[in-house]
């Protein structure tokens, strides 16, 4: 037996080839270095990596195209459903994406997302939620959680002053135009395997061409949220998943 087959089937696990080596600026327990590692794996498997476009605004995903070897295109904060639109409209046989923080897909954007949802736009949109304002201060966000304390409501959201969590991917599902709607994590193994898949079937709907597609990862923010890694990550497990149940929520 050659060497060579022998290393191939010793090989268990290789940096997926569209990661650059550019060292990420993510904190440690990040949730976006995981899913940017997705979405390099699946875009490699479909055999995309020439006809693949993303797209990142402002916040924690603005820098997504220092790390991930395709052709990214920068929009202004909350915009990047209506220049994904326009990508997919101009080149309808490019797999076009946006990669979105919540306070930019849920807040500043919320009407380009819902309606490039609503128009059914063959596009994916990747939302990655961990209920607060990551790169700018820790500021809450539509999506803070009710009694979670964020640098802008330091004893904790009261629904009487700030409102309700904005369960934007909920909203999504109800619409005509979307064809998969799924709420996704990254915390473990099982759920990253789960993540990958969901990827790969919004992927493969946007080429199909059967409407408009939203993922949403619940996430952490280890820094924002002020705790370790591995306590963010408990406590998004804990408080998160209750209010933000993981699953298909549609598909069409």
């Amino acid at each position: 037996m050659s060497e060579d087959i022998i290393c191939q089937e010793n090989l268990v696990y290789q940096k997926p080839s569209l990661l650059n080596d550019s060292p990420m600026h993510y904190c440690p327990g990040c949730s976006h270095g995981v899913i940017h590692k997705l979405i390099a794996e699946v875009i490699e498997e479909m055999g995309m990596e020439e006809k693949t476009i993303g797209i990142s605004p402002v916040g924690c995903a603005v820098f997504a195209y220092r790390y991930i070897d395709i052709d990214w295109q920068e929009a202004a904060h909350g915009r990047a459903p209506a220049l994904a639109s326009a990508c997919k409209r101009l080149w309808p046989d490019r797999l076009v994406f946006s990669y979105q923080g919540d306070g930019d897909f849920a807040c500043i954007g919320t009407a380009e997302s819902i309606h490039a949802l609503n128009r059914g736009e063959n596009i994916t949109m990747i939302f990655v939620n961990n209920a607060i304002y990551g790169m700018t201060g820790g500021q809450m966000a539509p999506t803070t959680l009710v009694g979670m304390k964020t640098a802008t409501c330091p004893y904790g959201r009261d629904p009487l002053i700030h409102g309700f969590p904005l369960k934007i991917t909920e909203l999504a599902a109800q619409l005509e135009g979307t064809a998969y709607v799924t709420r996704q994590s990254v915390h473990n193994p099982a759920a990253i395997r789960k993540a990958k898949k969901a990827l790969r079937h919004a992927f493969e709907n946007s080429m199909q061409g059967k409407g408009s597609n939203l993922i949403e990862f619940v996430a952490t923010c280890s820094s924002g949220w002020k705790m370790s890694p591995v306590k963010a990550n408990e406590w998004m497990e804990e408080h998160m998943f209750d209010f933000y149940h993981v699953g298909d929520l549609k598909d069409k």
